[in-house]
């Protein structure tokens, strides 16, 4: 079983930045690949990012490429999204999600953090 707990959200204004933390635990085969997603009202969860262990690479959707950066400390077991130049779009809440492979990098959830950018 993995846990993951998300924090850092919080409102800013466009043009600044963020970064949101997702801690974890539990077994660490079980979560080679991790990533952040988000969901914004009325939308579906989009995916942005995946961190792969194994490789070290790193994945972006087109939406984030540029302006977001995934990143993973494994000694502390957390992993990071770096957000600069926040548009008002990008308000949602964002997701951390973890799997064995990127095939299977959304068998485990985080309960979310909330992100508000305002223009």
């Amino acid at each position: 079983q993995v846990q993951l707990v998300e924090s850092g959200g919080g409102s800013v204004q466009a043009g600044e930045s963020l970064r949101v933390t997702c801690a974890a635990s539990g077994d660490t085969d079980s979560r080679g690949c991790m990533g952040w997603f988000r969901q914004a009202p009325g939308k579906e969860r989009e995916w942005l990012a995946y961190h792969d262990s194994g490789s070290g690479k790193t994945y972006y959707a087109d939406s984030v490429k540029g302006r977001f950066s995934i990143s993973q400390d494994n000694a502390k077991n957390t992993l990071y999204l770096q957000m600069n130049n926040l548009k008002p779009e990008d308000t949602a809440i964002y997701y951390c999600a973890a799997g064995r492979t990127i095939l299977s990098c959304k068998s485990y959830w985080g309960q979310g953090t909330q992100v508000t950018v305002s223009s």
